[in-house]
Protein backbone atom coordinates (compact mmCIF):
# COMPACT_ATOMS: atom_id res chain seq x y z
CA UNK A 1 0.00 0.00 0.00
CA UNK A 2 1.06 3.58 -0.72
CA UNK A 3 -0.13 6.21 1.78
CA UNK A 4 -0.14 9.90 0.92
CA UNK A 5 -0.34 12.40 3.78
CA UNK A 6 -1.06 15.82 2.40
CA UNK A 7 -3.24 18.44 0.84
CA UNK A 8 -6.45 18.45 -1.16
CA UNK A 9 -7.38 21.60 -3.09
CA UNK A 10 -9.89 22.67 -5.66
CA UNK A 11 -7.95 24.38 -8.43
CA UNK A 12 -9.49 27.56 -9.85
CA UNK A 13 -7.76 27.76 -13.21
CA UNK A 14 -7.80 30.78 -15.54
CA UNK A 15 -6.06 30.88 -18.91
CA UNK A 16 -4.27 34.18 -19.62
CA UNK A 17 -2.24 35.38 -22.61
CA UNK A 18 0.57 36.36 -20.23
CA UNK A 19 1.08 36.95 -16.53
CA UNK A 20 -0.30 40.33 -15.37
CA UNK A 21 1.97 42.96 -13.88
CA UNK A 22 1.14 44.49 -10.46
CA UNK A 23 -1.90 46.76 -10.66
CA UNK A 24 -2.94 45.54 -14.13
CA UNK A 25 -6.37 44.23 -15.07
CA UNK A 26 -5.91 41.65 -17.80
CA UNK A 27 -8.59 40.02 -19.95
CA UNK A 28 -8.37 36.28 -19.43
CA UNK A 29 -9.73 33.28 -21.27
CA UNK A 30 -11.30 29.99 -20.21
CA UNK A 31 -12.01 29.39 -16.51
CA UNK A 32 -12.21 25.91 -14.95
CA UNK A 33 -12.57 24.31 -11.53
CA UNK A 34 -10.37 21.20 -11.45
CA UNK A 35 -9.52 18.80 -8.60
CA UNK A 36 -5.98 19.44 -7.34
CA UNK A 37 -3.72 19.86 -4.33
CA UNK A 38 -0.23 18.38 -4.27
CA UNK A 39 -1.22 15.56 -1.95
CA UNK A 40 -4.32 14.61 -3.94
CA UNK A 41 -2.52 15.01 -7.28
CA UNK A 42 0.24 12.67 -6.18
CA UNK A 43 -2.28 10.19 -4.79
CA UNK A 44 -4.18 10.17 -8.09
CA UNK A 45 -0.92 9.77 -10.00
CA UNK A 46 0.06 6.78 -7.84
CA UNK A 47 -3.38 5.21 -8.20
CA UNK A 48 -3.42 5.62 -11.98
CA UNK A 49 0.17 4.62 -12.64
CA UNK A 50 0.78 1.66 -10.32
CA UNK A 51 1.19 -1.47 -12.42
CA UNK A 52 -0.24 -4.12 -10.13
CA UNK A 53 -3.23 -2.45 -8.54
CA UNK A 54 -1.36 -1.43 -5.40
CA UNK A 55 -3.83 0.13 -2.93
CA UNK A 56 -3.47 3.88 -2.41
CA UNK A 57 -4.85 5.78 0.59
CA UNK A 58 -4.85 9.39 1.77
CA UNK A 59 -4.69 11.04 5.17
CA UNK A 60 -6.04 14.56 4.68
CA UNK A 61 -8.77 17.10 5.47
CA UNK A 62 -11.66 18.56 3.48
CA UNK A 63 -13.95 21.46 4.23
CA UNK A 64 -17.70 21.35 4.76
CA UNK A 65 -18.40 23.27 1.54
CA UNK A 66 -19.46 22.10 -1.92
CA UNK A 67 -15.84 21.75 -3.04
CA UNK A 68 -15.29 19.22 -0.26
CA UNK A 69 -17.95 16.88 -1.60
CA UNK A 70 -16.67 17.26 -5.14
CA UNK A 71 -13.09 16.53 -4.11
CA UNK A 72 -14.04 13.43 -2.12
CA UNK A 73 -16.04 12.12 -5.07
CA UNK A 74 -13.03 12.62 -7.34
CA UNK A 75 -10.71 10.83 -4.93
CA UNK A 76 -13.04 7.87 -4.58
CA UNK A 77 -13.56 7.73 -8.36
CA UNK A 78 -9.80 7.24 -8.72
CA UNK A 79 -9.88 4.21 -6.42
CA UNK A 80 -8.19 5.92 -3.48
CA UNK A 81 -9.11 4.88 0.08
CA UNK A 82 -10.76 7.95 1.66
CA UNK A 83 -11.52 6.53 5.13
CA UNK A 84 -8.85 8.74 6.73
CA UNK A 85 -9.88 11.96 4.99
CA UNK A 86 -11.66 14.06 7.62
CA UNK A 87 -14.49 16.51 7.00
CA UNK A 88 -13.87 19.70 8.99
CA UNK A 89 -17.03 21.54 10.05
CA UNK A 90 -17.19 25.29 9.42
CA UNK A 91 -14.04 25.23 7.32
CA UNK A 92 -13.50 25.78 3.60
CA UNK A 93 -11.79 23.23 1.41
CA UNK A 94 -8.34 24.35 0.32
CA UNK A 95 -8.13 26.14 -3.00
CA UNK A 96 -5.41 27.07 -5.47
CA UNK A 97 -5.87 30.07 -7.74
CA UNK A 98 -3.90 29.26 -10.90
CA UNK A 99 -3.05 31.42 -13.90
CA UNK A 100 -1.78 29.55 -16.97
CA UNK A 101 -0.27 31.60 -19.79
CA UNK A 102 0.17 30.95 -23.50
CA UNK A 103 3.67 29.56 -22.88
CA UNK A 104 2.15 26.87 -20.59
CA UNK A 105 3.76 28.41 -17.50
CA UNK A 106 1.70 28.84 -14.36
CA UNK A 107 1.45 31.10 -11.34
CA UNK A 108 -0.25 29.70 -8.23
CA UNK A 109 -1.61 31.18 -4.99
CA UNK A 110 -2.83 28.83 -2.25
CA UNK A 111 -5.45 29.20 0.48
CA UNK A 112 -4.92 26.28 2.85
CA UNK A 113 -8.43 26.08 4.30
CA UNK A 114 -9.03 22.64 5.78
CA UNK A 115 -5.50 21.53 4.92
CA UNK A 116 -4.28 23.63 7.84
CA UNK A 117 -6.44 21.58 10.21
CA UNK A 118 -4.64 18.28 9.64
CA UNK A 119 -3.29 17.36 13.07
CA UNK A 120 -1.32 14.82 15.05
CA UNK A 121 -4.47 13.21 16.50
CA UNK A 122 -5.63 12.38 12.98
CA UNK A 123 -2.25 10.80 12.22
CA UNK A 124 -2.53 8.67 15.33
CA UNK A 125 -5.96 7.49 14.19
CA UNK A 126 -4.31 6.49 10.92
CA UNK A 127 -1.35 4.72 12.57
CA UNK A 128 -2.62 1.26 11.58
CA UNK A 129 -3.00 2.41 7.98
CA UNK A 130 0.52 3.86 7.94
CA UNK A 131 1.87 0.68 9.51
CA UNK A 132 0.39 -1.31 6.60
CA UNK A 133 2.05 0.87 3.96
CA UNK A 134 5.21 0.12 2.01
CA UNK A 135 5.71 3.75 0.92
CA UNK A 136 4.62 6.93 2.72
CA UNK A 137 4.63 10.14 0.65
CA UNK A 138 4.42 13.70 2.00
CA UNK A 139 4.56 17.32 0.79
CA UNK A 140 4.51 20.69 2.56
CA UNK A 141 0.98 22.01 1.93
CA UNK A 142 -0.06 20.88 5.43
CA UNK A 143 1.38 22.13 8.76
CA UNK A 144 5.08 21.41 9.23
CA UNK A 145 4.63 19.93 12.74
CA UNK A 146 2.28 17.34 11.20
CA UNK A 147 4.77 16.55 8.43
CA UNK A 148 7.52 16.15 11.03
CA UNK A 149 5.38 13.87 13.19
CA UNK A 150 4.33 11.77 10.20
CA UNK A 151 7.92 11.35 9.00
CA UNK A 152 9.03 10.36 12.49
CA UNK A 153 6.20 7.82 12.69
CA UNK A 154 6.76 6.31 9.25
CA UNK A 155 10.53 6.16 9.76
CA UNK A 156 10.11 4.44 13.13
CA UNK A 157 7.75 1.93 11.50
CA UNK A 158 10.40 1.11 8.89
CA UNK A 159 8.54 2.53 5.91
CA UNK A 160 10.07 3.98 2.75
CA UNK A 161 9.57 7.72 3.30
CA UNK A 162 9.34 10.09 0.32
CA UNK A 163 9.22 13.86 0.73
CA UNK A 164 8.41 16.45 -1.91
CA UNK A 165 9.40 19.67 -0.05
CA UNK A 166 6.96 21.97 -1.82
CA UNK A 167 6.07 24.75 -1.41
CA UNK A 168 9.74 25.43 -0.64
CA UNK A 169 10.49 26.18 3.00
CA UNK A 170 13.11 25.41 5.61
CA UNK A 171 13.06 21.92 7.07
CA UNK A 172 13.58 21.05 10.75
CA UNK A 173 17.04 19.84 11.71
CA UNK A 174 17.45 16.11 11.28
CA UNK A 175 14.45 15.60 8.99
CA UNK A 176 16.51 14.76 5.88
CA UNK A 177 18.14 11.84 7.67
CA UNK A 178 14.73 10.14 8.03
CA UNK A 179 13.76 10.53 4.37
CA UNK A 180 14.55 7.75 1.90
CA UNK A 181 13.84 9.79 -1.24
CA UNK A 182 13.89 13.58 -1.48
CA UNK A 183 12.19 14.70 -4.71
CA UNK A 184 12.29 18.41 -5.47
CA UNK A 185 12.78 20.95 -8.23
CA UNK A 186 15.88 23.10 -8.77
CA UNK A 187 14.44 26.12 -6.93
CA UNK A 188 13.63 24.00 -3.88
CA UNK A 189 17.05 22.34 -4.05
CA UNK A 190 18.81 25.71 -4.01
CA UNK A 191 16.69 26.91 -1.11
CA UNK A 192 17.25 23.81 1.03
CA UNK A 193 20.97 23.81 0.22
CA UNK A 194 21.10 27.54 1.04
CA UNK A 195 23.01 28.23 -2.16
CA UNK A 196 22.21 30.72 -4.94
CA UNK A 197 23.36 28.40 -7.69
CA UNK A 198 22.09 26.29 -10.58
CA UNK A 199 24.93 23.77 -10.18
CA UNK A 200 22.71 20.77 -9.51
CA UNK A 201 25.45 18.24 -8.57
CA UNK A 202 26.81 20.77 -6.06
CA UNK A 203 23.34 21.38 -4.60
CA UNK A 204 22.74 17.64 -4.29
CA UNK A 205 26.12 17.18 -2.60
CA UNK A 206 25.16 19.90 -0.11
CA UNK A 207 21.83 18.17 0.59
CA UNK A 208 23.63 14.86 1.05
CA UNK A 209 25.97 16.48 3.55
CA UNK A 210 22.86 17.41 5.55
CA UNK A 211 21.56 13.85 5.64
CA UNK A 212 19.72 13.26 2.36
CA UNK A 213 20.55 9.82 0.97
CA UNK A 214 18.70 9.65 -2.35
CA UNK A 215 17.88 12.90 -4.17
CA UNK A 216 15.89 13.49 -7.37
CA UNK A 217 15.90 17.01 -8.83
CA UNK A 218 13.34 17.78 -11.53
CA UNK A 219 14.52 20.36 -14.06
CA UNK A 220 11.47 20.88 -16.26
CA UNK A 221 12.37 20.78 -19.95
CA UNK A 222 16.02 20.19 -18.97
CA UNK A 223 15.21 16.73 -17.57
CA UNK A 224 15.93 15.13 -14.21
CA UNK A 225 19.08 14.68 -12.14
CA UNK A 226 19.14 11.72 -9.76
CA UNK A 227 21.62 10.69 -7.10
CA UNK A 228 21.16 7.32 -5.38
CA UNK A 229 23.35 5.72 -2.75
CA UNK A 230 23.47 2.39 -4.58
CA UNK A 231 23.26 3.50 -8.22
CA UNK A 232 25.23 6.75 -8.28
CA UNK A 233 24.37 9.94 -10.18
CA UNK A 234 22.99 10.56 -13.66
CA UNK A 235 21.23 13.26 -15.66
CA UNK A 236 18.33 12.12 -17.85
CA UNK A 237 17.05 14.36 -20.63
CA UNK A 238 13.38 15.28 -20.81
CA UNK A 239 11.11 13.98 -23.56
CA UNK A 240 10.35 16.62 -26.19
CA UNK A 241 6.65 17.47 -26.27
CA UNK A 242 4.53 20.55 -26.97
CA UNK A 243 3.36 21.67 -23.53
CA UNK A 244 0.03 23.39 -23.01
CA UNK A 245 -0.08 23.39 -19.17
CA UNK A 246 2.64 22.36 -16.72
CA UNK A 247 0.30 22.25 -13.69
CA UNK A 248 0.80 18.96 -11.78
CA UNK A 249 3.66 17.81 -14.04
CA UNK A 250 5.90 17.44 -10.98
CA UNK A 251 3.17 15.59 -9.08
CA UNK A 252 2.66 13.25 -12.03
CA UNK A 253 6.40 12.58 -12.17
CA UNK A 254 6.46 11.74 -8.48
CA UNK A 255 3.49 9.38 -8.80
CA UNK A 256 5.15 7.61 -11.73
CA UNK A 257 8.48 7.37 -9.94
CA UNK A 258 6.86 5.85 -6.86
CA UNK A 259 4.68 3.51 -8.93
CA UNK A 260 7.77 2.16 -10.67
CA UNK A 261 9.65 1.72 -7.38
CA UNK A 262 6.62 -0.11 -5.99
CA UNK A 263 6.75 -2.42 -9.03
CA UNK A 264 10.36 -3.30 -8.18
CA UNK A 265 12.04 -1.24 -10.91
CA UNK A 266 15.46 0.31 -10.38
CA UNK A 267 15.63 3.99 -9.55
CA UNK A 268 16.73 5.30 -12.94
CA UNK A 269 14.04 3.26 -14.69
CA UNK A 270 11.61 4.79 -12.20
CA UNK A 271 12.78 8.26 -13.28
CA UNK A 272 12.18 7.41 -16.93
CA UNK A 273 8.68 6.17 -16.15
CA UNK A 274 7.91 9.30 -14.16
CA UNK A 275 9.22 11.45 -17.02
CA UNK A 276 7.06 9.61 -19.55
CA UNK A 277 3.95 10.17 -17.43
CA UNK A 278 4.77 13.85 -16.86
CA UNK A 279 5.41 14.37 -20.58
CA UNK A 280 1.87 13.22 -21.30
CA UNK A 281 0.40 15.37 -18.53
CA UNK A 282 1.84 18.65 -19.86
CA UNK A 283 0.09 18.14 -23.20
CA UNK A 284 -3.24 18.41 -21.35
CA UNK A 285 -4.91 21.14 -19.34
CA UNK A 286 -5.41 20.95 -15.58
CA UNK A 287 -4.04 19.05 -12.62
CA UNK A 288 -5.60 15.66 -11.89
CA UNK A 289 -7.47 15.53 -15.20
CA UNK A 290 -4.13 15.67 -17.03
CA UNK A 291 -2.59 12.64 -15.27
CA UNK A 292 -2.39 9.62 -17.61
CA UNK A 293 -3.52 6.09 -16.88
CA UNK A 294 -0.99 3.24 -16.59
CA UNK A 295 -1.90 1.81 -20.01
CA UNK A 296 -0.84 5.12 -21.62
CA UNK A 297 2.70 4.93 -20.20
CA UNK A 298 5.14 2.17 -21.07
CA UNK A 299 7.23 0.71 -18.25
Amino acid sequence: MIVIIGSINMDLVLRVPRMPIPGETLAGGKFMTIPGGKGANQAVACARLCQDGTPVAMVACLGSDAFGGQMRASIVANGIDDRYIADIADEATGIASILVDDQAQNSIVLAAGANARLGVAQLERARELIASASIVLLQLEVPMPVVTYAIDMAHALGKTVVLNPAPAQALPAGMLEKIDYLILNEIEAAMLAEEESDDIPMLVAKLRSRGARNVVVTLGEKGVYGYFEQAGARHLDAQKVKAVDTTAAGDTFIGGFIAALDAGRDEFTAIVYGQAAAAISVTRTGAQISIPMRDEVLL
